[in-house]
């Protein structure tokens, strides 16, 4: 690496850095937090109106979002959503260009992580920015991607790709709930407050995983069958689960996890370690 790259890497360090412990982007970032919370608890409580209520709903992000807009001054609470669920995902890739952990494939995983995080964030932000605008977002543009991507040389792979990390996230959220490593986001607050949402966030993990991996699986059978219907939002994981043996039940449990995950998220806008 010349001189100037070292320059510029330090340059930029430096500048992702000012963004990390900037207290003004630290205070919206939690707000993200709050907002993903919010939308975690809309999934779930959705997802509970497909076993008991006498509609159904989609169960998903983009659900969860047109849920918002149409309370009164949902416009507004929706912009001030995207606005901080944006600047949630500027911070976490800051976060990730200032890693600075010396064992080179810790660095990696948590620069990774963080900038999986961004992704996340960044695109909820432009799915609720485009609902804000009356524009259309979810379902049907996901499987138009996903036929998109099929039509192309090698498209199948990439999608398979996809399906892959998905399930791999489902996992990762399960083990990260079961072994309790969310424990390390959370700042040092009273073993009581920790223990107060302890339960919350491995229920809300757990659940959260289950339907990342079989959102995953989904997507991996539309790439082997050619067929992009099957590769869509949460909401068709949900359907997945539905149909299997007590599908009711697994769903009453996993939307119920969605809650909870979502009130942890809540605490963990106000403990999270930043």
């Amino acid at each position: 690496m010349g001189r100037r790259e070292e320059t510029a890497e330090r340059d930029t360090k430096r500048v992702a850095l000012f963004v990390e412990d900037s207290a003004p982007f630290q205070l919206v970032a939690r707000a993200g937090y709050a907002v993903s919370g919010v939308l975690h608890a809309l999934i779930g409580a959705i997802a509970l109106t497909t076993v008991f209520g006498p509609e159904r709903g989609r169960a998903d992000q983009t659900g969860a979002l047109v849920k918002v807009v149409e309370i009164p001054a949902g416009a507004v609470l929706l912009w001030a959503m995207v606005v901080a669920v944006l600047a949630l995902g500027l911070w976490q890739i800051a976060r990730g260009i200032a890693v600075s952990e010396k064992d080179g494939r810790r660095r990696w995983f948590r620069r990774i992580s963080a900038f999986a995080q961004a992704i996340g964030f960044v695109a909820i932000g432009v799915i609720a920015a485009r609902i804000a605008i009356g524009g259309k977002s979810g379902a049907g543009n996901s499987k138009t991607l996903t036929a998109a991507v099929l039509s192309v040389p090698g498209g199948a792979v990439l999608i398979v790709a996809a399906g892959v990390a998905l399930f791999g996230a489902g996992v990762y959220f399960v083990v990260k709930g079961v072994s309790r490593r969310f424990l390390r986001d959370l700042g040092p607050e009273g073993t009581a407050v920790r223990r107060s949402v302890e339960l919350l966030a491995v229920t809300g993990h757990v659940a959260k995983g289950i339907a990342l991996a079989v959102l995953g699986v989904l997507v991996v059978v539309a790439a082997v069958t050619s067929d992009p219907k099957q590769a869509s939002g949460l909401d068709r994981a949900f359907d997945a689960i539905a149909r299997l043996p007590y599908g009711e039940v697994l769903i009453v449990i996993v939307g119920v996890g969605f809650i909870a995950y979502g009130v942890y998220c809540g605490f963990r806008a106000r403990l999270a370690r930043l």
